[in-house]
């Protein structure tokens, strides 16, 4: 039995999580305050939230630094991790995996429960970071080894998996190109936004929109653009794909292999920034600091459709969920009891 934490912010952990389970030979039990998925393969523990209420009423939701989410006198954090220690006590898993949190990598340690943690790029040598980082006897990097995270201890390089970027949609046949009723192609760009928030406004895509006359612009995702529980298509018809750094939004792009102006965005840690300068060394996609001015997007998506998109194999080679999959269930077998 293996316990897999699924957080609940942005919707890349559970696609992430939904495709490593889909691959285990071990029973993987979900544990996250979303609702199971249809096509979960085992268990689902649903979890009380720890974010809800009055913020002021949080104090020192990082313990004086040590951790990232604790806040004090919490019901919600209270309830999620007794029931979280509930079916460890009950189910005595051989590995839990967190995808992400430190304080539930840190309970099930705590619990004798050996953990895997799922590890996110940008600068997480902080103490909480360290903590989570150091006590996981495997760290996943979905990311490929070729292109890796500065600055890393020996010590997690050693037992580190990088299992190169992996989505939903890996192995899918490309949706066709519907033909234009003029019988001409229309250029299209594909923005691709996140549900976990977003530095962009509206009126910098319109102003976008307005200086790069032959393309057709198509939002999804973010507060003014339509959602897709099946954004495939859209991708694979897609000239070029403009998106943030986000690692489930560039996975479905590789696995699509479109062109992309990929924009980071704010994040804690950096870690947008630090996979942007990850894909500008590897020349896998046109990179941009911040959202362009409106007369530099023209040229911007001619150079992105001149790059291609066959690069993004050195970034997402197909098979990343199923290596994920038998890294964890190496790790599991090593600590069964004989």
């Amino acid at each position: 039995m293996i316990g897999y934490y699924v957080h609940h912010q942005g919707s890349g952990h559970l696609h992430r999580a939904r495709s490593i389970a889909a691959h285990c030979p071990f029973t993987v039990t979900g544990l996250s305050s979303l609702p199971a998925p249809d096509d979960w393969p085992g268990p689902w523990m649903r979890l009380p939230r720890d974010d809800d209420g009055d913020p002021s009423a949080f104090g020192d939701v990082t313990a004086g630094g040590r951790l990232h989410w604790a806040p004090v006198l919490h019901t919600g954090l209270r309830g999620r991790m007794a029931r979280i220690a509930e079916w460890i006590a009950a189910t005595s898993p051989t590995l839990l995996v967190s995808d992400v949190s430190v304080e539930v990598a840190l309970l099930a340690r705590l619990l004798g429960t050996p953990t895997a943690v799922v590890a996110m790029r940008g600068e997480r040598t902080d103490p909480a970071h360290r903590t989570a980082y150091d006590l996981a006897a495997l760290l996943l990097a979905p990311w490929p080894s070729t292109l890796p995270e500065p600055g890393w201890p020996r010590h997690w390089e050693a037992k580190t998996v990088h299992t190169g970027a992996f989505s939903r949609f890996d192995g899918r046949p490309p949706a066709l190109l519907d033909d234009d009723s003029d019988g001409a192609h229309t250029r299209r760009v594909l923005l691709l936004m996140g549900s976990g928030g977003s530095d962009i406004s509206t009126g910098e895509v319109e102003a976008a929109r307005a200086a790069s006359p032959g393309w057709r612009w198509v939002t999804l995702g973010g507060p003014d653009g339509r959602w897709s529980t099946d954004p495939w298509p859209a991708l694979c018809t897609a000239d070029v794909v403009v998106t943030h750094a986000g690692q489930n939004a560039l996975a479905e792009c590789a696995a699509a292999r479109r062109p992309a102006v990929v924009l980071p965005q704010e994040r804690p840690f950096g870690e947008q920034a630090a996979t942007g300068r990850a894909l500008a060394r590897g020349r896998l996609a046109v990179v941009a600091p911040r959202w362009p001015k409106a007369d530099d997007w023209a040229a911007l998506l001619e150079r992105a459709r001149a790059y291609g998109g066959e690069r993004w194999s050195r970034w997402a080679p197909g098979d990343g969920a199923a290596r994920a999959a038998r890294a964890l269930a190496d790790a599991a077998r090593q600590v069964q009891p004989s």
